[in-house]
């Protein structure tokens, strides 16, 4: 078991550019796979996630060079070109390719099956599984609806009109990988925005799609074409780093190269509302994606009560966003946020625990948490296995009274491999044992 020693205090200050986007560079490999030709990829994250996907494909023979150096190479096979894996496709903590995938899959001739790690083997499927069998297929699943989930090849499937329960570009990227296979149009309506990766790399591949406030369609049967991908750096990784300079005194930071696409921006929007120093720099389009350099200074932050449409935008941010409301000046309150219970770990339960073991006034409510600001003890916590957990709370060592051991700390390499160098260079003093 991998544990994070970090000493308190201190300041972050330089330039540094956190690793490639993960949701971009799973949909880089998945689609550059379905594509006729060669895809070359730069910035690709070489996190265990991506990774992940990566094998899979390799595993349906797709033949990838690489990561090297976040460089990859795949020559794709075109959309009837995967073949039939020798064995069950292993995830392990990778809930977006056990969920997109099991949408491209559901089209596919040949039988499959999706397994993971006791966290992915956890966690709800259903959210997919529904919606797929109304497109026609016809996926196992455990009596909980979670994983192993067994694909069942050689359906026809059929485009569906469907609306999301719960907005989620997970299902939402799903539903549209599997209508590459279906009969007619699948459309997709969502109740507020959430990241559109998977809508601009199909776009920027030459897939016809049409779109409109809330919902996205296209028609089954189209062709994708190679493209070169540039993925920036990921703002969910940049997020530690944008609180941890934001709650320490004497801290200036430079993130390069940063993904600002507008749905996947509420943290940035969120930190600014509670009075962040954050300035964009060098705005510019990569590859369909909008990029920029972050600047960010320690400024005095206050409590907020986090506006309710910024929710799907900072998702995954959360984790991160529960610190820099302990170090606010007053309360902060989030509500629906119920996803948050069914990430790699539940959040808001495991960042409440850890928050009050450190002496912060934290309340979990069903959707979100009422957190106070004031002092940050040192103490232990335990991340549970989440990657986002652990790097949230070494970043609350910055404006903590003692040291904070932080356990279970292996799955980092999930999304952030280098985390604790990077960490250290720019001043936070962490070690891992």
């Amino acid at each position: 078991m991998t544990t994070f020693h970090v000493e308190p205090g201190g300041a972050l200050r330089g330039r540094l550019r956190v690793p490639g986007d993960k949701s971009i560079s799973h949909r880089s490999v998945m689609l550059g796979s379905l594509a006729e030709g060669t895809t070359r990829i730069s910035g690709f994250l070489e996190g265990e996630d991506s990774l992940a996907t990566l094998n899979a494909f390799r595993a349906m023979g797709v033949d990838i060079e690489g990561p090297d150096g976040g460089r990859v190479v795949v020559r794709g096979v075109g959309l009837h070109g995967l073949k039939a894996p020798a064995g069950a496709l292993d995830l392990g903590n990778s809930g977006t390719s056990m969920r997109l995938l099991s949408g491209l899959l559901a089209g596919q001739a040949f039988d499959s099956e999706l397994v993971g790690d006791a966290s992915l083997m956890s966690r709800p499927m259903r959210r997919v599984t529904e919606p797929l069998a109304r497109m026609g297929a016809r996926i196992d699943s455990t009596e909980k609806g979670t994983a192993p989930l067994r694909i069942h090849g050689g359906r026809q499937l059929r485009g569906i009109d469907y609306e999301l329960p719960v907005a989620s570009a997970q299902v939402k990227s799903c539903l549209l990988l599997a209508g590459l296979y279906a009969e007619g149009r699948t459309c997709v309506r969502e109740p507020a925005p959430t990241r559109d990766h998977t809508e601009r790399m199909l776009a920027g591949m030459g897939y016809a799609l049409e779109r409109e406030a809330g919902r996205v369609c296209l028609q089954g049967g189209g062709r994708l074409e190679a493209v070169d991908i540039d993925v920036p750096a990921d703002i969910s990784s940049a997020a530690f780093f944008l609180v941890g300079a934001s709650i320490a005194p004497g801290s200036e930071l430079v993130l390069e190269h940063v993904g600002t696409n507008p749905t996947r921006t509420g943290v940035l929007e969120i930190l600014r509302l509670m009075g962040a120093d954050i300035e964009l720099l060098d705005e510019r389009d990569v590859g369909g994606e909008p990029v920029a350099d972050l600047r960010v200074r320690h400024a005095p932050l206050h409590g907020i009560d986090i506006p309710v449409e910024q929710v799907p935008l900072a998702i995954d941010e959360f984790p991160a966003l529960f610190v820099a409301a302990a170090c606010a000046e007053g309360r902060t309150r989030l509500s629906g946020a119920e996803e948050l219970r069914v990430k790699e770990s539940d959040r808001i339960q495991v960042m409440g625990d850890g928050l009050q073991a450190l002496g912060v006034d934290a309340r979990p409510t069903p959707d979100g948490m009422i957190i106070e600001g004031g002092p940050i003890g040192g103490g232990r916590v335990h991340s549970h296995g989440d990657h986002r957990i652990a790097m949230s709370f070494a970043m609350a060592a910055l404006r903590a009274q003692g040291s904070i051991d932080i356990d279970d700390c292996a799955n980092v390499n999930t999304s952030f491999p280098g985390f604790v160098e990077l960490a250290s260079a720019a001043g936070l003093s962490v070690v891992a044992g």
